[in-house]
């Protein structure tokens, strides 16, 4: 759905399946964690799901695991993550001259990711990323668990009170149902691991099928 564009200010970025393409090392911790579990592994198409959600949503709401026996798949799933996954990982195409291009016009950059916070410090470093950004929120277990929760931490710390001049770019319904939460717009990509479908019945307010779309929209 289309709407008249306004002046973005501040733009909030998901990272798995938005800045990065993660899903390779996100599915290959899930494959690991479930074998640990005595689970049979679905096809590899099958684990693509995991790749967007906090944690214990796949685990509890997903796999439907108990919240005691989830946390040992979810200990499994890090510990092969914090080795080898997190790097498992490249950016996309474009996305840097995006970020570039954003700053150059005087935009503000923020990540918004329910991605635990040790390893977006990792992947920020690691790609080169840190710099484009003014403010970074990450899951950390407490009280910035669900998106929802990181997109009011970097409103909050950031000092961001029009909510009118914020948009929010992610790839899941979860980065649209946390934008609406606190008034903002947002832009539902197609090259991460949702689909057209998920963003028109999440209510995106724009829909961008390339990283270029982003810059069309915003600019």
């Amino acid at each position: 759905m289309m709407s008249l564009k306004k002046d973005y200010e501040h733009i909030l970025f998901d990272l798995d399946g938005t800045l990065t393409d993660s899903g390779p090392g996100i599915m290959n911790g899930f494959e690991y964690a479930m074998r640990k579990m005595g689970m049979d592994v679905p096809d590899r198409s099958s684990l693509r799901r995991f790749v967007g959600p906090p944690l214990g949503v796949s685990w509890e709401e997903t796999l439907g695991f108990p919240p005691e026996e989830a946390q040992k798949g979810i200990a499994f799933y890090k510990e092969y993550y914090a080795e080898k996954g997190v790097y498992e990982n490249e950016v996309y195409s474009g996305v840097r001259e995006l970020l570039s291009e954003l700053r150059s016009h005087g935009k503000k950059l923020y990540v918004a990711t329910t991605k635990a916070e040790p390893m977006v410090e990792v992947v920020m470093d690691h790609f080169g990323l840190r710099d484009f950004f003014s403010g970074i929120a990450a899951s950390n277990n407490v009280d910035r668990i669900n998106k929802i929760d990181v997109i009011k931490y970097i409103l909050e710390e950031c000092g961001v009170t029009d909510t009118e001049k914020a948009v929010m770019v992610g790839d899941r319904h979860y980065d649209i149902t946390g934008a609406q939460h606190f008034g903002l717009d947002s832009i539902g990509v197609l090259y991460g691991y949702g689909n057209r479908e998920e963003m028109e019945k999440a209510g995106a307010t724009y829909i961008a099928d390339t990283v270029g779309d982003i810059a069309k929209i915003i600019l």
